[in-house]
């Protein structure tokens, strides 16, 4: 699935013994394949014919069972060996070198019957689940009526995806009802449909607290009604439409700008598309549109399953989306894969700051697998089925084409197209906004490259010992990154400008540049019980966004910044690499505190970078706990109070050589703490609390500001 090989140039150790690859192309090795070691040994070549043939006795040996087990490992790690390598077995084992081969032919033979079986089965069971699909559609569509006038309606009258969805909704329908009928025998009452309830992909992400303790338009969004799931087909059908041609088109559609970057010819998109869909633009929207290509390392498949599954995608896109609800499934595809998958969701989507409002979008998603082989995800508001409300943000047909390449890896082609009124941004990220960066599609394709990395660095399987260091098992590597997954999460679901997330914003801090808020924790094991304060303040420095990065990510000038290491050195007990750039790995830290009288302390940190941002996220860590995962323990019983740092350019390039104001290259930055002030969840907050949160915050943002500008 992945290809580890990208960071085999980091690890020469990282290989294991290969065979050599001349026998695969000798035509002898081949035409052995197909023979078993009894029959070649017993019938002689052309050139040691004899022509008074005697018959020869058949002679049978069995292997030991040491000497079929020790064939059995090798095969695991070279089923082709060399001349040199059947040799060398042959003398560890007391055989002759042609019984070896035979052995690894006849296994080879024997591996291959069984794979072409199990594939078989599979196709065959796979056929009789398309066979009973096919009769259910069938069926279904002797019932179908016209949308137009109601009558019976011919085959040739809808498009194979609107046949599929019709079917899909009745059987959903019948499914709401069945359930609802049950319900209603518990409850005493008739329960309706309502989509957040019934949703048969809930997002676990999520917790009942944050639901409820949204905004309104994740709290009170309506179900769509029957009559208006006609309309939703046909709105993600011509987004689809809009999205393929967009992502494929050149000029006139795309018109070349600075810094590598396209703009939407917006004359030229209003002639070719005028009021599809979402009408007009309502006004004080600004319109927003950005295009972006990557090949990344992952296949067309697992991409597909990220996009759609809302669990997958949130957390893959933790930096930009910030919670996410799948409220229906309208069709969950054909044939066991997303081809033709129909959705309507809910996104909040942020920037790590709170000085930027997030964007809050109704939508519905379509998945469609085009006949070229490239697959399609496309997203589009449905702001007409919303309260009535004005929307200060929806998108017009807005997501990706995905090609498989040969290598197993994927193309992706990534557009972004919103209205948006960002008025309410703070001025020293109007620049990054305003440019596109902030929420464009370049943002979205850096991270799912990274994240890509990510993903393949954690399925490596050879790692060499020295890159383990205190990690004892590759389960334990595996165990640590799932644990830094979780911080990096937590961090970004409480540093943005959302306050969905199950917190408190306090008023009244007397601190307009610091936002504060507080939630309690109990029965969670992932978070320690009890009141936690959580600040965050974001400003800008005149240093580029690399310097500044590489310098909060150093555990050697930690102590510079760092008052909760009160001076200590910091020393890295573990490096675990997440892709091709230095700065994107997992550290698990050791504080030696310079007060002998206080035990040491362990960090776990996690530094992520790409052209759009950089990420420094850590949290103090129980050393009894951290040994259990890095034996390979279940992480999510560890509880993380994450803290940290996000990175932004203060625009979209440098202007000049000298750095004197916003937008000429410097960074914006973003310090976040969060701390557990009492650990009874039902004690009371004070003032103190709250002012020595401040204090801390401000602290550091200093230190930082002093050691960065020497």
């Amino acid at each position: 699935m992945f290809h580890t090989s990208l960071f085999d140039s980091h690890h020469p150790h990282n290989h294991i013994t290969t065979c050599s690859e001349g026998d695969l192309g000798k035509a002898k090795e081949d035409e052995y394949e197909t023979k078993s070691a009894t029959d070649t040994m017993d019938v002689p070549s052309g050139d040691d014919l004899d022509p008074n043939p005697r018959p020869k006795k058949k002679g049978y040996r069995r292997h030991t069972q040491r000497q079929i087990e020790e064939m059995e490992a090798f095969f695991k790690q070279c089923p082709h060996p060399d001349d040199k390598q059947r040799k060398e077995l042959s003398r560890e084992l007391g055989l002759e070198p042609l019984q070896v081969k035979f052995w690894f032919q006849n296994k080879r033979t024997q591996m291959k019957a069984q794979h072409e079986r199990n594939e078989n089965a599979i196709l065959k069971a796979e056929n009789e689940k398309l066979r009973a699909e096919n009769n259910r559609y069938k069926e279904a569509l002797t019932n179908a009526s016209c949308p137009n006038c109601g009558g019976p309606a011919a085959l040739g009258e809808m498009s194979f995806d609107e046949q599929h969805l019709r079917i899909e909704n009745a059987r959903l329908r019948e499914e709401i009802d069945r359930i609802s009928g049950i319900a209603s025998k518990y409850v005493g009452k008739p329960v309706t449909s309502s989509y957040s309830n019934l949703s048969p992909m809930n997002n676990n992400h999520m917790h009942v607290g944050e639901m409820y303790g949204g905004s309104d338009l994740f709290r009170s969004l309506p179900a769509p009604a029957d009559a208006d799931k006609p309309m939703i087909v046909e709105l993600a059908v011509a987004a689809m439409e809009e999205l393929t041609r967009l992502a494929q088109a050149g000029d006139p559609f795309w018109v070349p700008k600075n810094h590598h970057s396209e703009s939407l010819n917006e004359d030229e998109y209003l002639r070719t598309f005028p009021t599809r869909g979402l009408g007009p633009k309502p006004l004080g929207l600004r319109s927003e549109a950005s295009r972006e290509s990557v090949v990344v390392i992952m296949n067309h498949i697992n991409l597909i399953d990220i996009l759609m599954d809302v669990n997958q995608w949130s957390t893959v896109f933790c930096g930009i989306v910030s919670r996410a609800l799948t409220l229906e499934v309208l069709s969950t595809g054909v044939a066991g894969n997303y081809n033709g998958a129909l959705q309507v969701m809910s996104a909040e989507f942020q920037v790590p700051s709170p000085l930027v409002p997030t964007r809050e979008n109704y939508f519905v998603r379509y998945c469609k697998q085009h006949p070229d082989g490239i697959w399609a995800v496309v997203d589009v508001s449905l702001d007409n089925l919303r309260p009535s409300t004005i929307s200060r943000s929806r998108r017009r047909p807005s997501g990706c084409l995905i090609q498989e390449l040969p290598n197993g890896y994927s193309k992706v082609t990534w557009i972004e197209h919103v209205e948006v009124d960002d008025r309410a941004v703070h001025n020293i990220y109007k620049p990054l906004v305003n440019s596109g960066l902030a929420f464009g599609a370049k943002r979205w394709v850096a991270t799912l490259d990274r994240q890509c990395e990510r993903l393949a660095s954690s399925m490596a399987k050879n790692i060499p010992a020295g890159d383990l260091c205190v990690i004892t098992s590759p389960e334990g590597r595996k165990s640590m990154l799932k644990l830094a997954e979780r911080m990096v999460n937590s961090y970004c679901t409480g540093v943005g400008a959302s306050t969905a997330h199950a917190w408190t914003t306090l008023s009244a801090t007397g601190c307009d540049d610091v936002r504060v808020m507080t939630r309690k924790s109990a029965d969670d094991p992932g978070r320690p019980p009890g009141i936690v304060l959580s600040a965050a303040t974001s400003f800008w420095l005149p240093v580029p966004p690399k310097r500044l990065f590489d310098f909060l990510r150093d555990e050697n000038s930690r102590n510079e910044w760092d008052i909760l290491s009160n001076g200590g050195l910091v020393q890295e007990l573990a490096h675990i690499a997440n892709g091709r750039d230095p700065g994107n790995c997992v550290s698990l830290l050791r504080v030696n505190s310079a007060n002998s009288s206080q035990s040491n302390m362990l960090i776990l940190q996690e530094s992520s970078t790409d052209s759009t941002g950089s990420y420094v996220v850590y949290a103090p860590v129980d050393i009894v706990a951290m040994n259990v995962v890095l034996s390979g323990g279940d992480p999510d019983y560890v509880a993380l109070l994450p803290s940290g740092f996000a990175i932004l350019p203060d625009g979209p390039g440098i202007n000049g050589g000298t750095i004197l104001d916003v937008g000429s290259g410097g960074s914006l930055l973003t310090v976040a703490f969060q701390i557990l002030v009492d650990s009874a969840p039902t004690a009371k907050l004070s003032l103190g609390s709250v002012a020595t949160v401040n204090s801390l915050i401000k602290c550091t943002v200093e230190r930082i500001k002093v050691a960065v500008s020497q």
